[in-house]
This record gives structure tokens, C-alpha cells and sequence, in this order.
């Protein structure tokens, strides 16, 4: 008995040993010492340049599979049966992010893209990269930073996500079981080639350009729901369109919204970005009813780049979509109900920019951008950290990089956050229910859009990284008795940092217009 007694706490302690060598190895922080802190301010004009480029990034899904019960989700314990397209023996999945573990793809259906805008001022260059994917990790940014040339000449480069739940994890919450990360690292290293790609298109499609800002703050109103309390909304469209300035030719278009790409919801298995492929199709190309156009397209590459998601802002099947060309209305998730919403995004997007609320053509560019480090509260993520299902490291015991940015371009101003702000953070509306978890009153005040100066307001969510969500410190709701009179908690916190992120974010964010404000021009 002792013997036995004596290899059980042997093979224990070997166990927690390997653990122990494991999470270390997890934690080491991977860019110890990088900062991503730059301010440049810069207090006269010159002309602009702009340059555009988009590039593939979508996987190979070499197998399909059969799924035996309709659940979408690959068990061959519950019959799922899988054809061996690439002749190896064996299952090469391609899970898919959001919605669960264990979807893996069954083919293609559209193109995922790194699309790129670069905008010069002759001191300045900035590269923004819009991906089709549900977020990349800032250590994965920084890593891409270091693979562009220098010749390419990018002082800043911002990485935005889509959010989009219809592409590859690349968080590592969504593979085989909730234990088992999602990711595949050739695929991430691809991403990353294809990136660094489309930003060094992009410098060489470079012309003289001016720049043309729209808005329709109103008009999409209907598409996107509010699943938690408060119900507050960032629906509003910002649009920035660049035109050569010797052709007159449209180089590209950058539209920005507020809305989970998740429209085809989680049944679908097919790779594909969803309604921001639509969107970006009928603002370069326009919109027909069978042959005859009858909105003309922008022309150029459009980016479609994502706002204040959390909330959490969606198209459920609980809310249908028109159709605006056939009348037709859509509830439950299809490729035609992502394409009657990117329609009507596209058709308020081009009629906003038939008359544009700016025009610049000389301007210069005022970046500052900060490293923050945020504490991980989250239990999950904390677990996920040591066992290596978050592929970033740590940077200091329980404590994760990220980094904010602000940045005007003449009269325009820009706010990059790292993950899924909650509209109210942005815009104002944050509240302080009752059964609240802290007795604070509204942290994150005053609004971010309200200290940003310029005459039109662009926030770039999931930019640079992918935190989740970012929830106002006074509506953080995880204990008993629940706000709003709810009986269980609402949905957030649990992929969620912390109630600590929001605060932190917002406190970093004003000391950061604040000085980028100072710019008299």
C-alpha cells in the first residue's frame, strides 16, 4: 500500500512539475520590453497621398465532412463521417470561430481578405489593414511589424478586425473542446505574410489623393439589435472615400460600422465574411436588379472596418432584414439575408458619399499611440493563459499588452480600442442599475467621441488586438441579485478581461486626446 501511496505521489508531483514548466513556458512574455508609444504632432498641412491594396487571406479546407445530426458540430462519436480531400489519413479541421467548439468548416463560399489604405502626408504614413477575421492577437501584430520592410516606410500600422464569426479561430477558444485551442499556426504565419503583402501593395499603388468624409448616422438603424441592457446603439455609418487627384478615379473606400458579422449565425459552415463581403461587392462593383444597375458603384477597394460591437450589437434571427432591390424580407440566417444587409449598408454608404460633409486635400497627420497593460481578472482567461490556449504570453503575473490609439487627420479624428466596446462608452448612456456589482457611479466618462475634436468621429474597434469585450465598471454584473431584475446574469463578462479594462481604456484614451487636442490647426 505505501509503495503504491508512494508512486501516486510521485506521478502527482510529476504532473504538477510538467504543469508548472508548461505554464511558464505559456506566460514568458514573448516582446518583453516593446512599447508601442509614438507622438508625433504635427501643426501644418501638405498634400495627402493614398494607396489601396487587397489581398486573400482565405484558408484551404482541404476536407469536408457529414454531419449526422444537424448540430454543426464535427463528433464522429454521433456519426459525422469526414471525406479525405488531401489523402493523409486523417481530420485536417478548420474550426470556426464563435458560437461554440467543434464547427469545423465544410468549404468556401467567399474570399476572406487583408484589405489596406495607407494615407501619407509626406512625414507621416499610415498603413490600416482591415481583416475578415474574428480578431488577431497584439503579440501576432507586433510580430507583423517586424516583417515589414523598412523600405515600405509605415510609421504606424493598425491591424482591425471584422470580428467576423464565419473564419478561422484565431483566438484558441473554438477548437476540438474548450481545452484544446483552435489555432493553427501555419494559418496564422499566412495571415501575417498576406498582411505585410497588402501593405507593401499598397505603398506602391500610392497617388496623389484627396480625401472625401461622409456620414449617415441614422439610416441603419433597423439592421442591428441590441441584446443587453442598456439598449444603447453606435448604428451610425462614417465613411472616408479617396479620389486621385490628377484622375479624378476612385482609389479606394473605407466604411465603418458597429455590428457583429455573424448575420449567417451558428449553423453555417462555410468559410466566408459574411455581410461585409456584400457590403464591400456593391460599393466597388454596384448594385443590379437582374441586369440593369441601378445604384453605380464607388469603384476603388473598399475596407470595411467595425466599430462598438459590444453590447452586444448583432442581426439575430430574431430580426429580419429587407431586401431594398426585391422587397423580399429575411429572418433566419442566410447567404441572401447577409446579402440584403450588406445591399442596404452599401446603398446608404454610396448615397452618403454623393455628397460628402468634407473634403481634404491638404492635411497633416497627429498620431499618439500608448502600450497598456491590462490585469486579466477573467478565471477562464487566466487558464487559458497557462495552458497555452492564448498564444501571447503575459507581461507580468496575470497581466496582458495591448495598446490604444488617436490619431487626425486634419479636421477627421480617429480612436483605435483593442476589443468590443460597448457603444455607450462611446457615445454616452452608460448606466448604474441598482444590483450593480460595484456601487460606483459611470467610470468612463465623459464620452470618448465627446473629447475627440474633429468634425467627423471614426472609432476602430478590435484594432491591434482582441481583448473582448470592454463593459462600463458600473453595469458589470456577475453576482446575485442581478441588474434590471434579470435572473440570471446578461451575456459579457465572461469573455471579458476584466471590470478593471473599460476604466483603464477610457482613462488612457482621454490623457491621450487630451494632448493630441493641444494641435491648434
Amino acid at each position: 500500500m505505501k509503495k503504491i501511496l508512494k508512486i501516486t505521489g510521485k506521478i502527482i508531483l510529476a504532473g504538477l512539475l510538467l504543469l508548472l514548466i508548461l505554464a511558464i513556458k505559456n506566460l514568458r512574455d514573448p516582446d518583453r520590453g516593446y512599447k508601442a508609444d509614438m507622438k508625433i504632432i504635427r501643426a501644418d498641412s501638405s498634400y495627402l497621398s493614398a494607396g489601396f491594396a487587397a489581398v486573400k487571406i482565405t484558408p484551404e479546407v482541404p476536407d469536408k465532412w457529414t454531419d449526422a445530426d444537424n448540430d454543426a458540430k464535427y463528433n464522429p462519436r454521433k456519426g459525422d463521417t469526414f471525406t479525405d480531400g488531401n489523402g493523409n489519413r486523417k481530420f485536417d479541421p478548420v474550426w470556426i470561430a464563435g458560437f461554440g467548439n467543434k464547427r469545423a468548416a465544410n468549404g468556401v463560399h467567399d474570399d476572406l481578405w487583408a484589405r489596406t489604405m495607407i494615407i501619407d502626408d509626406g512625414r507621416t504614413r499610415l498603413a490600416i489593414v482591415a481583416l475578415d477575421l474574428i480578431g488577431l492577437m497584439n503579440n501576432e501584430i507586433i510580430d507583423t511589424r517586424k516583417q515589414i520592410p523598412p523600405g515600405a516606410g509605415i510609421t504606424y500600422l493598425i491591424v482591425t478586425s471584422t470580428h467576423n464569426h464565419e473564419a478561422p479561430d484565431m483566438l484558441g477558444l473554438w477548437g476540438k473542446s474548450i481545452i484544446r485551442s483552435g489555432i493553427n499556426r501555419e494559418y496564422t504565419e499566412f495571415v501575417k505574410k498576406q498582411v505585410v503583402k497588402s501593405v507593401e501593395t499598397a505603398v506602391s499603388n500610392l497617388r496623389p489623393a484627396r480625401l472625401e468624409f461622409s456620414e449617415d448616422l441614422s439610416g441603419a438603424s433597423s439592421l442591428v439589435k441590441d441584446t443587453r441592457e442598456p439598449q444603447v446603439f453606435d448604428y451610425g455609418l462614417r465613411i472616408m472615400k479617396a479620389i486621385d487627384r490628377e484622375t479624378g478615379a476612385t482609389l479606394g473606400t473605407m466604411i465603418a460600422w458597429g455590428n457583429h458579422p455573424e448575420t449567417l449565425w451558428g449553423k453555417n459552415l462555410m468559410i466566408t465574411s459574411d455581410f461585409p463581403h456584400y457590403v464591400r461587392e456593391y460599393v466597388e462593383k454596384g448594385i443590379f436588379s437582374g441586369d440593369s444597375l441601378i445604384v453605380p458603384g464607388a469603384g476603388g477597394i473598399c475596407l470595411y472596418v467595425n466599430g462598438a460591437v459590444g453590447g452586444l450589437m448583432t442581426t439575430p434571427p430574431s430580426l429580419a432584414v429587407t431586401d431594398p432591390v426585391t422587397g423580399q424580407k429575411f429572418s433566419e440566417p442566410s447567404f441572401d439575408k447577409a446579402d440584403a444587409e450588406g445591399k442596404q449598408i452599401a446603398m446608404l454608404a454610396v448615397k452618403a458619399m454623393e455628397k460628402p460633409a468634407l473634403t481634404v486635400e491638404q492635411a497633416g497627420i497627429s498620431l499618439i499611440v500608448k502600450s497598456i497593460i491590462l490585469p486579466i481578472h477573467n478565471k477562464l482567461f487566466r487558464l487559458g493563459s497557462i495552458l497555452g490556449i492564448f498564444k501571447r504570453g503575459t507581461a507580468g503575473w496575470m497581466k496582458m499588452r495591448s495598446e490604444a490609439a488617436v490619431f487626425n487627420i486634419g479636421p477627421v479624428s480617429f480612436a483605435t480600442l483593442p476589443g468590443e466596446v460597448y457603444p455607450e462608452i462611446l457615445n454616452g448612456g452608460i448606466e448604474a442599475p441598482e444590483e450593480r456589482d460595484f456601487q460606483i457611479p459611470p467610470a468612463e466618462v465623459p464620452p470618448v467621441r465627446e473629447m475627440m475634436k474633429g468634425k467627423i468621429k471614426f472609432i476602430l474597434g478590435l484594432a491591434n488586438d482582441e481583448i473582448g469585450y470592454i463593459i462600463p465598471k458600473s453595469q458589470w454584473d456577475t453576482r446575485r441579485p442581478y441588474a434590471y431584475g434579470k435572473d440570471k446574469p446578461q451575456y459579457g463578462e465572461e469573455n471579458s478581461l476584466g471590470p478593471e479594462t473599460a476604466p483603464l481604456l477610457h482613462t488612457a484614451l482621454k490623457e491621450m486626446l487630451e494632448e493630441i487636442n493641444q494641435d491648434k490647426r
